[in-house]
């Protein structure tokens, strides 16, 4: 049955605890659902690249790089944010209180950049899955770094590729914010998933990764982690990349892990692209704070990765009502996503 034909249908999602509308009358056949212009650039050109090899002294301060012993010959460089949304410099303290809440902080944090590739032209999805996968180690190493620091509680990765996705930088990158506060968002996805496991006794992430119960959802599957489009899919065409086991942190992700991640996050990407003509895309990766970190995971707080592609804009009815209308059944994206082959 095509989407077009279905009535609309209200969904609860269980880990964020909100309704999702889905009115497929508002769209076009899901198959027709693609990105008007594709994936646009920016206006600085190759030349002008501050990110490419060679121009390295034009950035702020590297943090790090793969291989760690190359002058030049880099594959993966960590840098200093050159506008950074917080200071590293800043002294953590809370500077302003009213009636005993806080309302005020000062603006510590850290804000970094990771360039995904030398080369200018190259996006995240045309690396091998190797190369993938150390973007991803050096999402881990960084984290791992910044979860030391004192007063630091919450890291957020996330990717943002077109301009009209919010990439300021054409050339392929990642960034990485490191907090003195816990997002509310953050906040509020981690007491509904808690509520859900003193509720039903399992994660709701978890019961996600049922390929059986769920298999309408999965694009695509590796060893360690599913890909697929959650029940209640606030936006059309979203997906979720989820490990299989049970973790709460994603800075604890092995080697393997690491690997597999890789590959599965290339096809995923690539399929994402081919269907809906390279569309511009967000992707955050979903962790627990640091204060809930410990020898064990929680057992109600599960990782992921979330990938928007950008197909649409947010009304006025989603922005009052923060219950957003997706015209793409979950079921109808996914079997459009899995239908798509990949040479990898």
């Amino acid at each position: 049955m095509e989407s077009s034909r279905r009535c609309p249908e209200i969904r609860k999602d269980a880990v964020h605890n909100r309704w999702v509308i889905f009115s497929p009358a508002r769209a076009r056949r899901p198959s027709d659902f693609k990105s008007k212009s594709g994936t646009t650039t920016n206006a600085e050109t190759r030349k002008e690249c501050a990110f490419c090899v060679g121009h390295e002294h034009e950035c702020a301060p590297e943090i790090f790089r793969f291989p760690p012993d190359s002058s030049s010959d880099w594959r993966i460089r960590v840098i200093q944010n050159l506008y950074p949304a917080l200071s590293r410099e800043s002294e953590p303290a809370i500077t302003e209180s009213f009636g005993g809440h806080t309302t005020t902080a000062a603006g510590f944090g850290f804000h970094d950049v990771v360039i995904d590739s030398p080369e200018h032209s190259t996006h995240l999805s045309d690396l091998s899955p190797p190369q993938v996968s150390d973007v991803l180690l050096a999402y881990r190493k960084r984290i791992q770094q910044l979860r030391t620091i004192d007063h630091i509680q919450y890291v957020q990765v996330f990717k943002n590729h077109g301009a009209s996705a919010g990439a300021s930088m054409s050339h392929s990158h990642s960034q990485i914010m490191a907090l003195p506060i816990i997002p509310p968002t953050v906040s509020a996805r981690i007491h509904s998933m808690k509520e859900h496991f003193e509720r039903s006794g399992k994660c709701a992430v978890c019961e996600m990764c049922d390929q059986e119960r769920n298999r309408d959802l999965v694009v695509d599957a590796s060893v360690r982690f599913v890909s697929l489009v959650p029940f209640a899919a606030t936006f059309p065409f979203e997906i979720w990349i989820i490990p299989r086991s049970h973790s709460s942190h994603f800075h604890r992700i092995d080697d393997h892990e690491a690997s597999d991640l890789g590959g599965l996050l290339k096809r995923t990407l690539t399929k994402m692209s081919l269907q809906l003509n390279d569309p511009p895309y967000n992707y955050a990766i979903h962790t627990a704070p640091f204060v809930a970190d410990s020898s064990t995971s929680p057992p109600f707080a599960h990782w992921f990765v979330q990938i928007v592609p950008q197909l649409g804009v947010a009304g006025g009815f989603e922005l009052g009502s923060g219950c957003f209308i997706n015209p793409v059944f979950p079921e109808d994206a996914a079997k459009i996503l899995r239908q798509v082959v990949t040479d990898d």
